[in-house]
């Protein structure tokens, strides 16, 4: 028994069982490996620029502490394909902890100037693919990230579409788990809802994004569901034909964050319909939006190791008061239930038809336009075609396989009620910056020499 447990020991095998199952995404929910409905109860997490889950010794640090808080899922911003993540997804597994992450790195975001998907792009995205899906608890990768914010920048959508339905392809050719692709947008009044329609409409699974999120800070306490403008996101969003939920929330004006949108979110209306949300975010910075810090604030003038801005990067995590403690406290007395797989009809959701183009020139995409193959550029406007036939609860089905071709503002629109700046936000201002388990044939030999 000792000698087995030492060879174990010796070839990683102690630490290759996982605690979670994957997390499938079903008609407009996620659903648990038992048949529940999971919600996302997340944090953002970028603690550096480049990639915040190779620091194993730090997310050994940070993941506890989230489950002590009631995390159950992180968002990433930026990861470095070729890094080593077993030690921070070992750690968050540990913790009972998910992962949505963001494929796109400093120098591949999809631009709204240009408006190109190119083959370089599509190579680190689907490397981060390859990085990742073998982790049962990745919950899904974003293709993008408030890459439609202003006014000009709603023809970027068919290329945002376009990098969905091949990255979907790569996943299925290569024959990895279902993971589901999706894309979180700046909550713009003037773009809702033609940018979350658009993205789901046309009726072929293929070329829709799996699931949308929305980054929105328009509920700050004291507030309510209609001030906020929660009541008309919740109109927007029923029977929507794929998981809906916020990427991003958590306005800090006038503060102390009281969470009351929490209590909207997963509570009815919002809960028939929406998949939870993620707080923005776990880090103190220059923002304030921090709900932990690792230290006081250094001269910025001084900068130092693991320090950025004057903030640490690295270290114990200390909660901010009161915010860690009212969101722990909100979140203790907040169980969603939902509903359970075997009692859901997926009949119920609706796909809306593709929105046409708005005569305020906010979106500029009209119908279900032909979407641009890898390597095209928009050099004139784009093509309309007939929308297909297809039942929105079918799983996305492979397409052909994609072969190459010879400030972020969620303020714009909704300046009244936005409580978060655009400078402010971590993931955009890191774009400014620059651009388990063991192998069968580890097993194998552990078992050989046992024998």
């Amino acid at each position: 028994m000792h000698r087995l447990t030492f060879w174990m020991a010796l070839l990683g095998l102690g630490t290759s069982v996982t605690a979670l199952d994957p997390v499938e995404a079903y008609g407009n929910k996620f659903f648990n490996k038992d048949g529940s409905q999971f919600f996302v109860k997340g944090v953002a997490y970028q603690l550096v620029p480049e990639d915040p889950l190779i620091d194993a010794d730090q997310c050994k640090r940070d993941f506890p502490l989230m489950k002590e808080l009631g995390v159950n899922t992180i968002r990433v911003y930026h990861v470095d394909a070729d890094g080593k993540h077993d030690g921070c997804m070992k750690a968050m597994d540990d913790a009972g902890i998910y992962l949505l992450v963001d494929m796109d790195t400093f120098g591949t975001y999809i631009e709204p100037t240009g408006l190109y998907w190119n083959f370089t792009q599509y190579e680190k995205y689907s490397k981060v693919m390859d990085a990742f899906h073998t982790y049962n608890n990745v919950l899904g990768f974003f293709v993008g990230n408030e890459n439609i914010a202003k006014k000009e920048d709603s023809p970027a959508a068919p290329f945002l579409k376009a990098a969905a339905r091949d990255l979907k392809a790569y996943r299925d050719q290569k024959g990895y788990r279902t993971i589901p692709v999706g894309y979180s947008a700046a909550d713009i009044v003037q773009l809702r809802p033609m940018l979350q329609d658009y993205l789901t409409c046309g009726g072929n699974s293929s070329e829709i994004v799996d699931f949308f999120a929305l980054n929105s800070y328009s509920w700050c306490d004291p507030s309510n569901f209609n001030t906020s403008s929660y009541n008309m996101l919740q109109e927007y969003a029923k029977d929507f034909p794929v998981p809906i939920f916020f990427s991003e929330t958590g306005c800090n004006v006038p503060g102390p964050r009281l969470w009351d949108d929490q209590d909207a979110i997963f509570n009815k209306p919002m809960i028939d319909d929406w998949s939870g949300s993620i707080i923005y975010e776990w880090l103190e910075e220059q923002n304030h939006y921090g709900l932990i810090s690792y230290g006081p604030k250094a001269d910025p003038a001084q900068p130092g190791e693991n320090v950025v801005d004057g903030f640490p990067r690295k270290g114990t995590p200390t909660p901010v008061s009161p915010d860690f403690n009212n969101l722990k406290t909100k979140w203790a007395n907040i169980h969603p239930t939902g509903v359970m797989k075997k009692d859901y009809d997926t009949k119920k959701v609706s796909t809306r038809p593709c929105p046409t183009s708005t005569a305020d020139g906010w979106w500029r995409v009209n119908g279900n336009v032909k979407l641009p193959t890898l390597g095209e550029k928009l050099t004139g406007t784009f093509t309309s075609q007939a929308s297909a036939t297809a039942d929105p609860s079918d799983k996305p089905k492979s397409s052909p396989s994609p072969s190459p071709s010879p400030s972020h503002s969620s303020n714009d629109g909704n300046n009244a009620k936005d409580g978060k700046k655009g400078e402010d936000n971590g993931a955009s201002s890191d774009r400014r910056i620059a651009v388990f388990g063991v192998s069968a044939a580890a097993i194998v030999l552990g078992f050989a020499l046992l024998l």
